[in-house]
C-alpha cells in the first residue's frame, strides 16, 4: 500500500486519462498504419511504432497499478507534533552544521530538485516519528549522518 498526496494522485490519474484517451490511440493507429506499409521485418517505422506501443501500455499499466495499490492521504488525520508523511521538516546535519529542508512524500512524488524526499529514503526513514530538537542518525553510502530537528510544518500550516 502506497499513500499519495492529494495532489500527486490526481497529478497520476490525469496522466493515465491523457495516456489512455489520447497517446494511445495515436500510437495503436501508427503501428496500423507502418505495419499496412509491406513488409514488417525490414519496416524501421513499424518497429519503432511497436517500441512506442509497448512504452505506452508499460506506462499505463504502471499508472493503473499505482493507483489501484494506493491511497490519498488526510492531512488532518497526521500527527503534528512529529515528522510523518507530508511534513516539511528543517533539520541541520551536526557534522558539518548544515541546515536542510525537505518536506517527507511518498516514492512516487519525490522530486529532490523541489525539496521532496522519500520516507523509503535513509534520511526520511531515519526522520521519521521524530519531535523538535531530537537526534535522528541516517545511514547513507558515505556513512552515518547526525540530523538534528529545527522544525516541523505542515503544507496547510
Amino acid at each position: 500500500m502506497e499513500y499519495l498526496s492529494k495532489e500527486r494522485h490526481d497529478e497520476l490519474a490525469a496522466e493515465l486519462r491523457y495516456l489512455i484517451e489520447e497517446v494511445y490511440p495515436k500510437v495503436a493507429e501508427e503501428v496500423a498504419e507502418t505495419g499496412s506499409q509491406g513488409d514488417r521485418s525490414d519496416n524501421a517505422g513499424y518497429r519503432e511504432a511497436r517500441r512506442i506501443q509497448g512504452k505506452t501500455i508499460s506506462r499505463i499499466k504502471f499508472l493503473q497499478k499505482v493507483l489501484e495499490n494506493s491511497r490519498v492521504i488526510d492531512p488532518e488525520f497526521l500527527p503534528k507534533d512529529r515528522v510523518s508523511l507530508l511534513s516539511v521538516v528543517e533539520f541541520t546535519n551536526l557534522a558539518t552544521n548544515t541546515r536542510m529542508k525537505f518536506q517527507i512524500v511518498s516514492p512516487h512524488e519525490m522530486n529532490l530538485e523541489a525539496g521532496k524526499i522519500s520516507l523509503k529514503s535513509p534520511i526520511g526513514t531515519a526522520l521519521m516519528g521524530k519531535k523538535v530538537g531530537e537526534t535522528a542518525e541516517a545511514q547513507v553510502p558515505s556513512g552515518t549522518l547526525r540530523l538534528r530537528i529545527e522544525s516541523i510544518q505542515f503544507p496547510s500550516d
